[in-house]
């Protein structure tokens, strides 16, 4: 059977691009290995009538709402190949079974790499997050960290100066401020330590204290990381997607990538600002490309 388009990825960008083209009544294939970056957060925030809902309750509503269109199938898979030949993609399972489609959305988000702190995983998604806008309201006038070894460390701080002006600033070794950028941070007060952080102190995975390698301890209730983000999948690159300077692939309004028949959304695409809401826009966003393109083909 010949696909109208396979999503790859279960997120909330290939979630609502499924619902969307269910509604179109297109013959749609949505994999999802069930592998999600935000497997560590407790709730998701920013998007109106799901304000802090737990991520597995929001997966499970969806897939309640798509199974009204019964040209959708969701299927709990991983695909490990993709390949364009002439106008129809091939695609490959994990079992070996090979699907055919005309058009891809590739939906399969990304990977972050944290800060060389040890124990920082213990912390992350109870009392250390990655994004302000889905977090800082539960934790503001509170004394933060802002850690990163990366230099957006600097646009991080400014944005978190927002919700708690008790801040410090944690670059783990790593001489990522300028002096002009220290000295604006001194001016708010925000102290800046360049030293390793020997661990984190806590408990049940609320934030106590930082210790660095010097032993100096600075108490803190919790704060926010600046992870690396790189592509979950390689799909992208070797189907000949174009790449932006952060590291998303370039699309059109519509979601086309350079590559013909294939879409990217949510933050396959937009790499930052991350939340729920801009990725479920950007899954509807392509799943009206797709439809657009495959309607412009059936008249031609």
């Amino acid at each position: 059977m010949m696909l109208d388009c396979v999503i790859v990825g279960g997120g909330p960008a290939g979630l609502n691009a499924a619902l969307v083209l269910g509604r179109a009544r297109r013959k749609v294939v949505l994999f999802d290995s069930n592998s999600p970056r935000n497997a560590v957060t407790q709730e998701s925030h920013g998007f109106i009538t799901r304000d802090g809902i737990k991520p597995s309750e929001f997966r499970k509503i969806a897939h309640y709402d798509i199974t009204k269109y019964p040209s959708v199938t969701i299927r709990n898979e991983k695909i490990t190949d993709i390949k364009k030949k002439g106008m129809i993609f091939k695609l490959v399972t994990e079992e070996g079974e090979s699907i055919q489609a005309k058009k891809v959305i590739l939906a399969t988000g990304l990977k972050e790499i944290h800060p060389s702190v040890e124990n920082l995983m213990d912390y992350y998604g109870k009392s250390l997050f990655s994004c302000p806008y889905c977090d800082g309201w539960e934790l503001k006038d509170r004394p933060l960290i802002v850690l990163s070894e990366l230099p957006s460390v600097f646009h991080m701080v400014k944005i978190v100066y927002n919700w708690s002006k008790n801040l410090i600033v944690c670059t783990n070794g790593h001489k990522v401020l300028t002096t002009e950028q220290k000295e604006v941070l001194q001016r708010k007060e925000i102290k800046v330590f360049e030293q390793k952080i020997k661990t984190l102190v806590g408990e049940n995975g609320f934030l106590e204290a930082v210790i660095f390698e010097d032993d100096e301890k600075e108490k803190r209730d919790g704060g926010f990381v600046t992870p690396e983000w790189i592509q979950a999948s390689p799909f992208g690159k070797s189907l000949g997607c174009e790449i932006n300077q952060l590291g998303g692939i370039i699309t059109d309004e519509v979601g086309r990538t350079n590559i013909e028949g294939v879409y990217a959304a949510g933050d396959t695409s937009v790499i930052a600002p991350s939340q729920v809401i801009i990725a479920a826009a950007q899954g509807s966003r392509a799943a009206i490309g797709v439809n657009t393109d495959l309607t412009q083909e059936d008249f031609n």
